[in-house]
C-alpha cells in the first residue's frame, strides 16, 4: 500500500514532478530570505554566514528560473 506523503515528508527515492520541485525551491528561497533578514537585524551579525546564505539564495533563484523556463514554453518560439 503506497501513501502519498506531503512535501516535507517525501521519500528520498520518490520522484517529484517539476511543479512540486518548483514549489519546494520557492519555499526554500523564501525561507532563506527570512533567515537573511533575521541575521541582518542582529547588532552583531555574522557577515560570512549572511554572504553564504545570499549566494545560496541566488543559486536557488537561478534554478527556479531555469525550471520555470522548462515548464512554461517560450511564446516567441
Amino acid at each position: 500500500m503506497t501513501e502519498r506523503l506531503g512535501p516535507d515528508q517525501s521519500a528520498a527515492n520518490e520522484e517529484l514532478t517539476p511543479a512540486e520541485r518548483l514549489a519546494l525551491m520557492q519555499t526554500q528561497h523564501r525561507t532563506l530570505d527570512q533567515k537573511i533578514i533575521e541575521l541582518q537585524s542582529r547588532p552583531w551579525q555574522n557577515q560570512l554566514l549572511v554572504q553564504r546564505l545570499k549566494k545560496e539564495k541566488l543559486r536557488l533563484k537561478e534554478s527556479i528560473e531555469r525550471l520555470k523556463d522548462a515548464i512554461i514554453p517560450d511564446l516567441n518560439a
